[in-house]
């Protein structure tokens, strides 16, 4: 029988990794957030070094990263999480100015 982690490379849809998981999900969230929850979940994985925990605790591992990664995305958007590189390096928006000597009273 292959692992949890090979059985998880051959999933393709988000709802996949919940169903195998069992995990329980929002399917709104998922709906509107699944690249970046699926993201999140690979960060989780890496940073909990899911990978060197003995094949008997990696189910459970995965299942509390996956978990982890929807939670974040139920109160919260990508834009504010900031999963995906082009969000990391994306500079706040400068507030908008116009000066009143810019402005010329039109005729109507």
């Amino acid at each position: 029988m292959s692992g949890i982690l090979d059985q998880l490379r051959g999933l393709s849809t988000a709802e996949d990794f919940f169903i195998t998981l069992d995990v329980p999900y929002d399917q709104g969230t998922v709906n509107v957030s699944r690249l970046h929850i699926l993201k999140r979940f690979q960060q989780y994985m890496r940073q909990d070094a899911i990978a060197d925990l003995p094949e008997d605790s990696r189910k459970a591992a995965c299942a509390a990263a996956l978990k982890r990664a929807h939670d974040d995305f139920v109160t919260s958007s990508g834009i504010e999480e900031k999963v995906f590189k082009v969000f990391q390096d994306q500079q706040p928006a400068a507030p908008a100015f116009v000066s009143l000597d810019t402005l010329k009273a039109g005729r109507g």
